[in-house]
């Protein structure tokens, strides 16, 4: 298995003649039923409260949630975004604010809109059962009073509601029972990350941790692709989602999702995570794995990032050193209850696609220009032609960028916190 991993990025070749037959297709099957396409983005942190209280210690400054919209809607042209600290009571009073100006709007059918996007409100919260190691899972509600009420449950099993990710102190089996009573999702987030997910640092089974009929879908994390899932048969059954764990307003799409949804909705999200109605997930755009910061085992003691090319080992090969972070590919192999890899027909076709911001050469004056001349990042990377963008920013930054919606760029693997990078010619 190790070998046919070792050219994953083999595959991304084919990955633009994909997206064009993909997204053409999509166009036939949604004609005339009333429905289109919406990209979405639903794994997006709160760093400050506008008072500057924190929330997401480790997330910028500007991320509010005013932010957030503005960007997602104005720059990035995603119209589907979950922020996911929305639990926090500061956060909830800029949200208030926001409705009570008539900047956004609260929606029937869930959600809250803002020009043409729709801002789901969610929570990243930690479990831990006894015996097991931490994991995070995502949880989203249609209507603000439905998260405020939720806060009110939260306070008393919860050390610190004003922050992002903490632990929820009852078993994981009675939070999931919790929020689907109030109308909810669960969703565990980046399933294989080493630190505080389900498969990289909980349990060998997601079965012995959660309740399955309780969970809306998984999100993979920036370090796998739904063929590394499909080592896994538990994960058959779920929708499989690629977000960005933005800690960052430019983070926000580096992973993101194609939706087939009559309107940017809540209740339209529901629908597309159980394939209902017409309405599905249409496919996943990611880093190529290689890219993830926590793809390979790595080695804490010489910083050596053990490669697709080397088999899976339990000491460092250069220093001999057995202070490993395991990557998600290792971690995967080793839960693996399949020789190869099966991913389910039903399942939306994976996408490598390299962010703009990983491009060589491809700085912010460069990137303002192509937002001026075609309004978003979702336009550069979806329907924008490589002759307009030689038009813009020069035939070598056009050839980079259609390689990089392509795959065909060179990269080196990431690993132990320290994202892949794409290599220089």
């Amino acid at each position: 298995m190790s070998s046919r991993y070792g050219t994953l990025q083999s595959k991304d070749r084919h990955t633009m003649n994909s997206m064009k037959s993909t997204n053409s297709t999509s166009e036939k099957n949604i004609e005339n039923t009333g429905m289109s396409t919406y990209f979405a983005d639903l794994h997006i942190h709160i760093g400050r409260t506008e008072q500057g209280a924190p929330v997401k210690i480790s997330g910028s400054r500007n991320l509010t949630f005013a932010n957030i919209a503005k960007e997602a809607a104005e720059r990035k042209g995603i119209q589907l975004v979950g922020i996911i600290d929305c639990h926090s009571p500061g956060v909830q009073a800029d949200i208030a604010d926001s409705l009570e100006q008539g900047q956004m709007r609260e929606l029937e059918d869930g959600g809250i809109a803002y020009q043409g996007t729709t801002l789901l409100l969610g929570s990243e919260l930690e479990i831990r059962e006894p015996g097991m190691g931490p994991a995070h899972l995502l949880v989203f509600f249609p209507y603000f009073e439905t998260m405020r009420s939720f806060t009110e449950w939260l306070q008393p099993r919860m050390k610190n509601v004003q922050l992002s990710s903490q632990r929820v102190y009852v078993p994981a089996r009675e939070l999931q029972a919790e929020v689907y009573a109030r109308g909810g999702l669960v969703i565990p987030a980046h399933i294989f990350t080493p630190h505080r997910s389900i498969y990289g640092s909980c349990a060998p089974r997601m079965a012995d941790v959660l309740d399955p009929g309780l969970i809306s879908a998984v999100e993979l994390g920036l370090s796998a692709d739904s063929e590394m899932a499909g080592l896994i048969s538990e994960l058959d059954q779920y929708t499989i989602l690629t977000n960005s764990d933005a800690h960052s307003l430019g983070k926000i799409g580096r992973e993101y999702n194609e939706l087939i949804l009559q309107a940017p909705t809540y209740r339209e999200f529901e629908q597309a995570l159980g394939g209902r109605n017409g309405r599905r997930v249409a496919g996943n755009y990611g880093l190529n794995p290689r890219l993830g910061k926590y793809h390979r085992t790595y080695c804490g003691n010489c910083s050596y990032i053990i490669d697709e090319a080397e088999a899976s080992v339990e000491r460092c090969p250069y220093c001999g050193s057995s202070k490993l972070v395991r990557g998600v590919l290792d971690r995967i192999l080793s839960l693996a209850d399949r020789p190869e890899p099966s991913v389910p027909a039903c399942r939306p076709p994976y996408h490598y696609q390299v962010p703009l911001e990983f491009i060589p050469g491809l700085g912010p004056a460069k990137l303002n220009q192509l937002l001026a001349a075609f309004g978003t990042e979702m336009n550069i990377l979806h329907k924008v032609s490589r002759s307009q963008l030689s038009e813009v920013v020069g035939e070598e930054l056009a050839d980079k960028i259609s390689a990089a919606r392509a795959g065909t760029l060179h990269l080196q693997a990431g690993g132990g916190g320290i994202y892949g990078k794409v290599a220089k010619e």
